[in-house]
């Protein structure tokens, strides 16, 4: 017995062929991507399948389980769109290009994609018509994109199109990722400090207060009764505490909360600015690759607020979308959200709709927005740096009087 078949299981399967008729089954197979691959070859797309014996409702395919962990990333989908443009420009088919595609992914979830894509192509579908069975992981912008490209003919400016903005979006995450992530280090770390000190640290002072007998003044009662708070109630601290980071994930999750929400961040001192204009470089760069990519204003507007992350934006975008339709211009809608939107903005828009240079206006809008972000990205840290310095001497300056002042007291009264 050869080692292949050894490690071999038996499936059950169901597939539907190119007229989409079913048709069940048993085949040997490794995995069930093996088991898809070989129904592939036999152009029938696999829809279900369990190994023999095995109850349907558990899957005894662990990577199944752990398939989060192999998640496509936004890297990923830029590398897919750019090699799929270079390939069409080159002159390979739509099939072939997918098929090279799919051999050189070494993403599991990726390669699986691109396969099942790529049946679905061979069968007569459009790409983008294709794509929408996996709307969640490419998301509206890029299938409608896509489509316009195809219907069009410049497929491949449309996927090199996309492959840029999505790389730049990547960019522009990253760089607002890491102006954020070192204050929520700097406050972990004092945090877990405090904690310690709280536990350990505290109670042993305490012991030594007490047999000292000494007078103790508010801010040290203050410490030591957070200290004994945590130590005899940290299971309802736990609980008020996981309750409340639940509560407010729920609350955000509604529209007057996530509202709210969008609206507070927006007011945050040095943050606020920066997230506003990172929705506006977006904005700006979506709107303006899906007009120059063929889609009409108003769909664009409408795909633009479905992707946009602040609900407030989205909001402006979505009431352009209803407005332009009775005739009224982008810019004269943008003008009713100040907050939002500065006099550049709207001029830059008014701009670009009578001189008929609407896309190059938005995209023009998009690169001063992601300078700007990138420039405060830069800047963000030396102003926050300073801020914790200030807040770190604050807290330990407060502890350590609140613990010597105690002392030095009982020294005085000897």
């Amino acid at each position: 017995m050869s080692a292949s078949s050894m490690h071999a299981l038996i499936f059950e399967y169901t597939a539907v062929n190119k007229t989409g008729t079913e048709i069940a089954g048993e085949r040997d197979a490794e995995t069930e991507r093996d088991l898809a691959v070989a129904l592939r070859a036999e152009n029938l797309l696999l829809v279900e399948a369990h190994h023999k014996g095995a109850k349907k409702g558990f899957d005894l395919n662990i990577d199944k389980y752990f398939s989060f962990l192999k998640r496509i990333s936004l890297i990923e989908k830029v590398n897919f769109s750019r090699n799929l443009a270079v390939m069409i420009g080159a002159g390979l088919s739509l099939t072939k290009a997918l098929d090279a595609l799919q051999q050189q992914s070494e993403n599991v979830k990726m390669k699986e994609l691109i396969g099942d894509v790529l049946t679905l192509v061979t069968q007569g579908k459009s790409f983008s018509e294709s794509l929408r069975k996996y709307e969640r992981v490419f998301g509206v912008l890029y299938i409608n994109m896509v489509e316009s490209g195809e219907l069009s003919g410049k497929l491949e400016h449309t996927l090199k199109l996309l492959a840029r903005q999505m790389k730049r979006d990547y960019d522009l995450r990253a760089k607002v990722r890491g102006a954020m992530i070192y204050p929520v280090i700097i406050f972990t770390v004092l945090l877990g400090i405090g904690v310690l000190m709280m536990v350990y640290v505290v109670p042993t002072i305490t012991e030594t207060f007490t047999q000292l007998k000494v007078k103790l003044p508010l801010s040290t009662r203050i410490i030591i009764g957070a200290s004994n708070a945590l130590l005899n109630y940290y299971w309802a601290i736990i609980l008020v505490t996981a309750g409340g980071g639940y509560g407010v994930y729920r609350l955000v999750k509604t529209p007057a909360g996530k509202a709210f929400f969008d609206r507070a961040v927006l007011h945050l001192p040095a943050f606020g600015s920066l997230v506003k204009e990172f929705n506006s470089a977006r904005l700006a760069r979506t709107l303006g690759s899906l007009i120059s990519s063929g889609v009409t204003i108003t769909k664009a507007l409408e795909i633009t607020a479905s992707v946009l992350g602040n609900s407030l934006f989205s909001g402006a975008v979505a009431d352009a979308a209803r407005e332009i339709q009775k005739g009224i211009q982008i810019n004269v809608i943008f003008k009713r959200y100040p907050h939002l939107f500065p006099p550049l903005v709207v001029q830059m828009i008014g701009v670009g709709e009578e001189t008929g240079t609407i896309s190059k206006m938005f995209l023009r809008l998009a690169i001063f927005y992601e300078a700007e972000v990138s420039e405060k990205t830069k800047n963000l840290s030396s102003i926050i740096e300073p801020l914790m310095m200030v807040i770190i001497g604050v807290v330990v300056g407060f502890f350590a009087v609140s613990i010597l002042q105690p002392i030095y007291g009982s020294l005085g009264n000897l």
